[in-house]
């Protein structure tokens, strides 16, 4: 048992069941024993490789979409150019290299990120030295000025609650004991009114999740859109509308119970893009997509970059960048399980690469 599942033994013999939401997020962000405060996540060492870290095509092209969309919009002088959860900072200092090109634009930025992890920030700041980056605890402190922002795999580490769809209501999952050790149970059915409208396409047996946090992200990012202009590009694995249990862990590399080694795996779960796009159209924003990451990038222009790159390549290092480029964009792998979804004013055209 590890040092975090016989803290949470201890609290759940005390208090009675927790929320698996309550779970995932101890799980995740206990300062002591929690995954992101003592693991290193990202990267060849880490549990999981992601897009950025897979090649600089993608910052590459999702910077240079941010720019159009900032000419589109009038070329503001002054822009806030963030990211939330930056990892190590390779998508940002990916993107800030490839908006050099345009110097109008790379003189308006000022990077804010938006990251809790202190051990990450130290991190962010060596990726972007000479790039002054302001970080922020929340969405909430960024500054008031168009907003271009990205949001690569922020969203599936948001923590969720799972419900299971009953005759009578809906049945929440829950982490309780069973023999000393911790096992999900299901609370009593109960209405829910969050779920009524997932009445009419599930029945009983399915799972359905929510995350609480979400929409409220994604809204207070796209009232600042709304305020002063700008653009979102939300990038994750999920889907419209998700349903059943997608909670998944990750420990040393390989797939693992989310029970098993809580604090020492990586918990994430699919996003549900649904209601990040109704927030978006609560605050007064426009949204566009989901669309697959695969056709996103090349509607962006991605294998032209490939092209160009692979022609100072040779041997392992071109066979390592034809892979790179295939795990990107092609359906069986990242291409059709990772979707996009932009947010923009509604008086403006989507960002480039979410054609209707």
């Amino acid at each position: 048992m590890t040092p975090l599942a016989a803290r949470l033994a201890a609290r759940i013999a005390a208090d009675g069941p927790m929320r698996g939401a309550d779970y995932m997020a101890v799980c995740l962000l206990d300062p002591e024993h929690g995954y992101y405060a003592t693991r290193e996540p990202f990267g060849q060492a880490g549990d999981f490789v992601t897009a950025p870290e897979i090649s600089q095509m993608f910052g590459e092209v999702l910077g240079l979409a941010l720019a159009q969309a900032w000419a589109e919009q009038g070329a503001p002088a002054r822009v806030v150019l963030a990211e939330l959860g930056p990892g190590r900072g390779t998508l940002m200092a990916d993107m800030l290299r490839a908006v050099r090109a345009l110097p109008a634009f790379a003189a308006a930025i000022e990077v804010h990120l938006v990251e809790a992890s202190a051990r990450l920030r130290a991190q962010q700041a060596d990726r972007l030295q000479g790039h002054a980056p302001t970080w922020h605890d929340s969405v909430d402190s960024l500054p008031e000025a168009p907003l271009f922002l990205v949001a690569n795999e922020f969203f599936d580490a948001l923590p969720v609650r799972q419900f299971l769809r009953h005759p009578n209501g809906w049945c929440e999952r829950m982490v309780g004991l069973q023999g000393g050790r911790l096992a999900w149970g299901l609370s009593p059915p109960a209405p829910l009114q969050a779920l009524d409208h997932r009445l009419a396409d599930t029945v009983p047996g399915e799972v359905v999740e929510l995350c609480p946090a979400a929409p409220g992200i994604l809204q207070a990012v796209a009232e600042r859109i709304v305020r002063h202009g700008g653009a979102a590009l939300v990038i994750d694995y999920g889907g419209w509308r998700s349903r059943g249990d997608t909670l998944q862990a990750l420990h040393r590399g390989a797939p693992d119970d989310p029970l098993a080694h809580p604090g020492e795996a990586d918990l994430t779960a699919h996003v549900d893009f649904e209601p990040l796009a109704s927030a978006a159209r609560a605050a007064g924003a426009a949204a566009a997509g989901p669309v697959g990451q695969g056709l996103l990038l090349r509607r962006l222009g991605i294998d032209a970059r490939a092209a160009r790159l692979a022609q100072s390549l040779t041997g392992a290092a071109l066979e390592a960048h034809r892979a790179a480029h295939r795990r990107l964009t092609e359906p069986g792998e990242m291409g059709t399980l990772f979707q996009a979804l932009a947010i923009h004013p509604p008086a403006q055209a989507p960002p480039p690469g979410f054609d209707p």
